[in-house]
């Protein structure tokens, strides 16, 4: 006998995407939680017990390294969940993941989706699908980082963005994206007045705008078609 859909009732697609008895199991242990700006949901070192699944807002995963400098390998939106750690098991990681752009979400104890992992063939395909897409947009942000000019970097990382927010507007400041990027604030200010310039974005205090995300995409190096097309494949975008 075939599923019953799931009503459209998640913004999170893994969460939308599950068959109307898998989210039955899965509802009763998921608590609507509101996500800060800032606000830290993987600590290096210490054990993961909580996965979230968010509605809207980007969280990143970021390697700090022993100067304090940082650079993002990784962000989730309402594509996936945070909390891989503790769903395959390994306990914790050395990355820190923290919200980015402040959103909401459910929360659920990492012990009710270790059960239902074991329990449910459909819930393990999709965390596992995930998984596989935050290898590949891991392994290819490491290469874009290393090959890309920085305007081609910037243009990616907006459009993943868009990608996750559904929104043209991103909360966003210079400063933060220096950080993010593993790069200066001047830089990063250079990088963005030639998208602007060129008619692709505006920006003003806190918010960057993409004004023609066609002529982005094709500024944007090869790597956000690359992690696209993966998230599209696996169902998460």
């Amino acid at each position: 006998m075939p599923s019953i859909p799931v009503p459209q009732t998640y913004k999170n697609r893994m969460l939308a995407s599950l068959p109307a008895v898998e989210m039955k199991r899965l509802a009763p242990h998921l608590s609507p939680v509101t996500l800060k700006i800032n606000q830290t949901l993987e600590d290096p070192g210490r054990p993961a017990d909580t996965v979230y699944f968010l509605e809207d807002g980007i969280c990143s995963t970021v390697v700090t390294m022993e100067t304090g400098d940082t650079v993002e390998v990784g962000i989730t939106g309402r594509d996936g969940f945070v909390g891989m750690p503790g769903v395959l098991g390994t306990v914790n990681s050395p990355n820190r993941a923290f919200m980015q752009i402040p959103g909401h979400g459910f929360s659920v104890k990492v012990k009710a989706v270790q059960e239902l992992f074991e329990a449910s063939s459909e819930l393990r395909l999709r965390l596992q699908r995930f998984v596989q897409a935050m290898l590949v947009q891991t392994a290819q942000t490491a290469a874009c980082n290393r090959v890309h000019e920085l305007e081609e970097r910037l243009a990616r990382w907006l459009l993943m963005c868009q990608d996750r927010v559904q929104n043209d507007r991103i909360p966003i400041t210079h400063e933060f994206l220096a950080m993010m990027l593993g790069t200066r604030r001047t830089t990063v200010t250079v990088a963005a007045g030639m998208l602007h310039k060129a008619g692709l974005i505006a920006y003003s205090r806190g918010h960057v705008t993409i004004q023609n995300r066609k002529g982005l995409a094709n500024a944007a190096c090869e790597c956000y078609r690359i992690i696209r097309e993966e998230y599209v494949r696996l169902g998460l975008l």
